[in-house]
């Protein structure tokens, strides 16, 4: 089993959380290279937002493994994280207020590469007609790099804000066709884990992958900080 990371402050635990949920489920599942899922992703996403610690996470994959593992019959190869649902709820409640000594860290990007993902979303924002209220607010944020990244927090919920309002705007453009859809492919990759989820865990998911899905069908970048890898 893999060492457990170091428990540290925000920012850096913040932005290292999905590489490292990424890389423990890779090498948990034990077969080599493992693309995930669009709902992998809005799963993790979910965990993130829910403040639920990246060593919980961590160590409910490993639980959720150490279990299928010792299963007498095992048909099938564990395929989403999803399947690690129930695992990473109860190790984020045996943690629930717990202490978590750390200290803060720098930021494992450096101010010219915060400067470039900026500038690379700011100019796709640009190229687009009706987003210009985005990327206006992009735009000040761009030119106050230096300034913001010495606050990365205040910076990823700027970021953040604006991202909600791109989803709205792109939101109102979508079809009712378009949703159903969507919905359609997010109950079929979900129906086999809902068992795992509490009502909460699955409303947020929904949301969390139809907003991907949504800026993905559409083309339009990811602002958070957290997609800056």
């Amino acid at each position: 089993m893999a060492a457990e990371p170091e428990e540290v402050a925000w920012p850096s635990n913040y932005f290292n959380y999905f590489t490292e949920v990424e890389e423990r489920f890779r090498k948990a599942r034990g077969t080599g290279l493992f693309l995930m899922s669009p709902l992998d992703w809005a799963l993790v996403e979910t965990w993130k937002n829910a403040g639920i610690p990246l060593t919980a996470v961590l160590r409910g994959i490993d639980v959720a493994f150490e279990k299928w593992r010792s299963r007498k019959n095992r048909i099938q190869n564990v395929n989403s994280v999803a399947y690690c649902s129930q695992a990473v709820l109860v190790e984020a409640q045996l943690m629930a207020g717990v202490a978590q000594p750390g200290k803060q860290s720098a930021a494992p990007f450096s101010l010219e590469e915060l400067q470039s993902y900026l500038q690379a979303n700011l100019a796709d924002l640009k190229a687009r007609a009706g987003y210009e209220e985005i990327a206006a607010g992009l735009e000040r944020l761009t030119a106050e790099t230096e300034a913001r990244y010495r606050d990365l927090e205040d910076l990823e919920q700027r970021l953040t804000a604006l991202e909600d309002k791109m989803v709205a705007i792109a939101r109102s453009h979508q079809t009712d066709e378009q949703l159903l859809q969507a919905r359609r492919e997010l109950d079929s990759q979900l129906r086999p884990y809902r068992g795992k989820m509490t009502a909460e865990q699955l409303t947020m998911l929904e949301k969390q992958y139809l907003d991907r899905q949504l800026l993905e069908t559409n083309g339009l970048p990811r602002l958070s900080l957290f997609y800056l890898r």
